[in-house]
């Protein structure tokens, strides 16, 4: 009865100890998430549609979740808007979503669809 009442005591400690290290594994990826912001981007025929406004962003880390809303494939390209530097390109199959995970500095930055051509969305007030 004793090994019992021991095993019974070991094992709720150590479910204890190991929901202590995921809520701290929770609150590390939170805290982490805090300091990424997502623009979510819907790609129709020819253009883009922002769901967050693109007005005022500053210098960091930005999520573009792009999502294809047409019935064909399309294409991501993203850069630095002053030196033009490559942040990252990928195509997109129809109703698919994709995440562009870049830095943005205060040079700004401009995207468009390389495959179905759309104008280049320049944005250069990025503090």
């Amino acid at each position: 009865m004793q090994y019992i009442k021991t095993t019974f005591i070991t094992l709720i400690f150590i479910l204890a100890l190991s929901a202590s290290f995921s809520g701290q594994a929770q609150a590390d990826h939170a805290k982490q998430d805090k300091e990424v912001t997502t623009i979510h981007l819907d790609q129709y025929g020819g253009y883009f549609e922002a769901k967050e406004t693109l007005a005022g962003l500053k210098a960091g880390t930005y999520d573009f979740v792009v999502t294809n809303k047409t019935n064909k494939l399309v294409g991501f390209q993203i850069q630095n808007y002053k030196t033009q530097e490559q942040l990252d390109m990928f195509p997109l199959e129809p109703n698919q979503s994709r995440t562009a995970r870049v830095e943005i500095t205060s040079d700004g930055f401009r995207f468009r669809c390389p495959i179905n051509p759309t104008p280049w969305y320049d944005l250069d007030g990025v503090k």
